[in-house]
């Protein structure tokens, strides 16, 4: 079975490769946040609906056998990724005081649908997550009010409105959240005095202004060659999470390379022996991107299909009552870069030649990049993002 490190690359991944395609701006989601979620539905789930969201946490290989032996071992892997839901997000809980990182899941359910003990137990147990009644019935709209509130409690007040007017109806019977906020200080602060007002080119002839921060200092470094991209990861305090930055040479050279990146490759170039410290003259914008996703398109595209269908979900592990199907599986995001670190999630940067000193490298964040950052004894992507649009 894949690692959950290896799980959440390959969702993230797959999950951005699927939001770019209706979304040319800024992309910016929590990998392990959406994992998690899908996570909280699979021990609800059996037949068809178990199978497809089984394929989200699974290589091919690990799906190809038959027969009763192939069903028992299906059960064994599957209880082993609850397992490591259950590890990471007790690890993440563990993280010193230098961060704030906060992952929480909730159900919302209606307060007269009844809900299979085992399940909640199962949820609860594995990933800290508790299921909420609700009136959905009779008062649609103050349970959409009172699901907001909670989203905006958990961001520290960063993401307000998740769910829009309109988006609950008295035939809901479950909505499924989950909300990630991040705060971290850079091991190594950008001194405010030396950011200036720069250009960040979104296309070779579209420009906007952005403050650059700058510091010149050893980071982990490699140069992807056969991309023409520069990779650097820039720690957090106590290295315990890092962000990476992934910067295409040219201004429109992400979209050309795009297609080129799996995520194994991610791993790869990431890994300690692949990178090198090298000294590096770095510029990386400050900046903020928020966003909420209601993923269930980009869920069904991916092969998740039957979760989402009134007629074909199969809930019987959730519930004994049929005709549960999930109605809403929505995300929400924020990230603020600056100098003294990341809220919630960050960016950095690739770009055109710069004067320096000798034997310095330049990544030169002034046109669109992709960022993660890790957690890194997990090597699990926590945020996931495209920054091409201050």
């Amino acid at each position: 079975m894949d690692s959950f490190g290896a799980i959440s690359t390959r969702l993230g991944f797959d999950l951005f490769k699927e939001l770019k395609k209706t979304n040319d701006g800024n992309i910016f989601f929590s990998p392990v946040s959406v994992s998690t979620a899908i996570g909280m539905l699979l021990p609800g789930t059996q037949g068809a609906t178990a199978s497809q969201l089984q394929k989200v946490f699974h290589s091919e290989k690990d799906t190809k056998s038959s027969g009763i032996k192939a069903e028992e071992k299906e059960i064994e892997k599957t209880e082993a990724i609850h397992q490591q839901f259950q590890k990471f997000l007790t690890e993440i809980r563990k993280l010193t005081n230098d961060y704030e990182l906060n992952i929480t899941n909730r159900l919302f359910g209606e307060q007269t649908y009844l809900f299979l003990q085992k399940y909640l137990d199962y949820v609860e147990k594995y990933y800290h997550a508790s299921l909420e009644p609700v009136d959905f019935v009779n008062a649609a709209d103050e349970s959409r009010k009172k699901i907001n509130s909670w989203v905006e409690s958990q961001t520290n007040e960063k993401i307000k409105d998740l769910l829009p007017d309109g988006s609950i109806s008295s035939s809901t019977k479950l909505v499924l959240v989950n909300t990630v906020y991040f705060k971290g200080q850079w091991d190594r602060e950008f001194k405010k005095e030396n950011t200036k007002e720069e250009k960040f080119w979104m296309n070779k002839d579209t420009s906007k202004s952005v403050q650059m921060m700058t510091q010149s200092h050893s980071f982990s470094f490699t140069f992807l060659e056969d991309l023409q991209a520069k990779i650097l990861g820039i720690p957090y305090k106590n290295n315990d999470l890092s962000m990476f930055v992934l910067l295409p040479n040219d201004i429109d050279g992400l979209e050309k390379i795009i297609d080129k990146i799996s995520p194994e490759k991610l791993v790869e170039w990431t890994s300690p022996g692949h990178l090198e410290e090298r000294r590096v003259n770095l510029h990386l914008p400050r900046f903020e991107v928020e966003d909420s996703y209601d993923l269930e398109a980009v869920l069904v595209a991916m092969g998740m299909g039957d979760a989402f269908s009134e007629h074909k979900a199969d809930y019987s592990g959730m519930s004994s009552h049929s005709g549960l199907y999930a109605q809403k599986l929505l995300h929400s995001s924020f990230v603020a870069v600056t100098e003294e670190g990341t809220e919630a999630a960050a960016a950095t940067g690739l770009g055109f030649t710069v004067t320096s000193d000798p034997g310095h490298e330049n990544v030169h964040c002034n046109h669109p990049f992709l960022f993660f950052i890790r957690h890194n004894e997990s090597n699990s992507i926590l945020f996931f993002g495209r920054f091409s649009s201050p």
